[in-house]
């Protein structure tokens, strides 16, 4: 991802989010030097996925696939690339944030190997006051370029 890809990823992460990043959070991720990947098919962005990397961990901030594409494979690629990332910079784990009310990513996590460790009360702002975050980790072995596993 690069900057001028933040115009793209902007519908994509509205239309997935009712409380959706600000462009201002984006810009920020590139600024501080995290791991932005944008998945491309004719082109055009169809999503985008966010790695933060040091001390021997690896967070996936966000994950997201436009509608159209998702189902497809193209988020699984996307999330193998960000592994892959992370076991690139040697981290041991990789750790991310999931709403439990989504079920779909929860069930593509655990399917790539991810497992629930722990619960964040009220983390995610919600339609009705809070939700919980389930935090979920895998962890990492062998290494891997940063270049990672190609799309469908």
């Amino acid at each position: 991802m690069v900057e001028r890809d933040i115009a793209a990823v902007l519908p994509i992460e509205s239309q997935a989010y009712p409380f959706p990043w600000s462009q201002g959070i984006f810009e920020d991720c590139l600024r501080v030097g995290y791991s932005c990947w944008v998945a491309e098919q004719g082109g055009a962005v169809i999503g985008y996925g966010i790695l933060s990397a040091g001390g021997g961990e690896a967070h996936v901030l966000n994950l997201c696939m436009a509608e159209a594409y998702r189902g497809l494979g193209y988020g699984l690629a996307l999330l193998n690339r960000l592994i892959n990332v992370g076991r690139w910079h040697h981290c041991r784990t990789i750790f991310l944030e999931v709403r439990p009310s989504n079920t779909r990513a929860v069930d593509v996590y655990e399917e790539r190997g991810f497992s629930v460790v722990g619960r964040r009360p009220n983390y995610y702002p919600a339609a009705q006051g809070r939700e919980d975050a389930l935090i979920m980790a895998m962890k990492l072995s062998g290494p891997a370029s940063p270049q990672g596993t190609r799309g469908p």
